[in-house]
């Protein structure tokens, strides 16, 4: 089957390459974000899947705008019989959702309609979330509001984050999506319609999302880390400086101090009092420089850190 392909991270890269494997694919061409703005002394950054697409010597667009006439002459003019979309980071226009002769595909983090949007997977850690899954749908218009070919669903384990949740459930549509695309090519598939009385939107996360609340539970303080483990990170103000948390944990330490109080600072961490409990800072950052140990944080910045 013909198929254009339309992503930019590194989850759809390994979509990518995943279907140029199957001898009964063929992809026409890829679509990606632009490259990013060139720095002094740099190379433009080019996505992902742009490095890959290349690597595999593929037809690769990057518009910056996808009505532009000159990029959809060319589009319109390939022979596609499916469009398979995966975090493109675009809004697709109507012309490119109907040149398929088949369908538009949208392969979505989460299961629909929970958590239609942009952060999908950091929504699941955040909420505490026991499974999430992945969707795959008949993209219209509208913003993941489409009808659903296939949900599959994952348990998310007490160790998940961020990175390893977004490893399984890109491992979870590889080992689906040939049986998605043969059923929808054979004509043999059905289509549900979403419930848009349960549906739930995500949206971008900001870098001034990283800052904690200790006011907040342990447990919701915790989740925010681990959805917010690769970016934008989290982290917390002492002293009017702002410092990344690298690593933390839950202790069962109790404690009657107030929310956001350092009730003990020593070799095994800097322990902080949250809504109900507290956590404990085993890694730490101070702006601009390497990450450290709390073992070297309290050898270094016993002062700071003291009452």
């Amino acid at each position: 089957m013909n198929i254009i392909f339309a992503g930019s991270p590194y989850p759809s890269a390994k979509i990518l390459d995943y279907l140029t494997k199957n001898s009964l694919n063929k992809v026409q061409a890829v679509l990606t974000k632009p490259d990013a703005a060139k720095k002094r002394g740099k190379k433009a950054f080019q996505s992902i899947v742009s490095e890959k697409a290349k690597s595999l010597n593929l037809c690769v667009y990057k518009p910056e705008e996808l009505n532009n006439p000159e990029f959809k002459e060319k589009v319109m003019k390939l022979d596609v019989d499916i469009l398979i979309v995966s975090a493109y980071g675009k809004i697709l226009p109507n012309w490119l959702l109907e040149l398929p002769k088949i369908m538009p595909i949208n392969i979505h983090y989460s299961l629909l309609p929970r958590y239609r949007g942009a952060s999908p997977i950091q929504s699941s850690l955040i909420n505490g979330d026991n499974y999430t899954g992945v969707s795959f749908m008949k993209m219209n218009e509208k913003l993941d509001e489409g009808d659903v070919l296939g949900s599959f669903k994952i348990k998310i384990e007490d160790d998940h984050n961020k990175n390893s949740l977004e490893e399984d459930l890109t491992a979870l549509a590889i080992s689906k999506i040939d049986q998605v695309l043969k059923k929808v090519y054979s004509s043999n598939f059905s289509l549900k319609k979403q419930n848009n009385n349960l549906a739930s939107y995500c949206s971008k996360i900001k870098k001034t999302d990283s800052l904690l609340d200790f006011n907040n539970t342990s447990e919701s303080i915790f989740n925010k880390y681990k959805a917010y483990y690769e970016w934008p990170g989290v982290s917390f103000v002492h002293k009017k400086n702002i410092i990344k948390i690298a690593k933390m944990h839950i202790s069962d330490h109790l404690s009657d101090a107030a929310p956001g109080e350092i009730i003990k600072f020593d070799k095994s961490g800097i322990h902080i009092k949250t809504a109900n409990g507290v956590i404990v800072i085993t890694y730490l950052q101070f702006p601009n420089k390497n990450v450290i140990s709390s073992n070297d944080a309290f050898n270094a910045y016993k002062d700071f850190f003291a009452s």
